[in-house]
């Protein structure tokens, strides 16, 4: 069983854009690190419009949980439009 982790950038256009991340990031970060399988997810913004992207999930089912919840947030609709940037990576 291996480790699933994704890393990688959330990039706002607009400071518009960044306002909706602040907005709703904390509850997206509560409900994700909530998640069974979730050993670790951490968004740190490291620019005015930059979002750096860390998670972590025990197994591949446990990661597909969670793009499968995140896909049907309130998170995910206030964002989609929002430019991402994210590897894939087996431990």
């Amino acid at each position: 069983m291996a480790q699933i982790a994704l890393s990688g950038q959330l990039t706002c256009a607009t400071a518009q854009d960044a306002s909706i991340v602040l907005q709703y990031l904390p509850d997206h970060i509560a409900l994700s690190r909530a998640e069974p399988g979730c050993l670790a997810f951490n968004v740190i913004q490291t620019a005015p419009l930059v979002w750096q992207v860390d998670e972590v999930f025990l197994d591949q089912a446990a990661f597909d949980a969670h793009q499968t919840r995140t896909r049907a947030s309130v998170w995910f609709l206030a964002t989609s439009h929002i430019p991402r940037s994210f590897t894939l990576s087996q431990a």
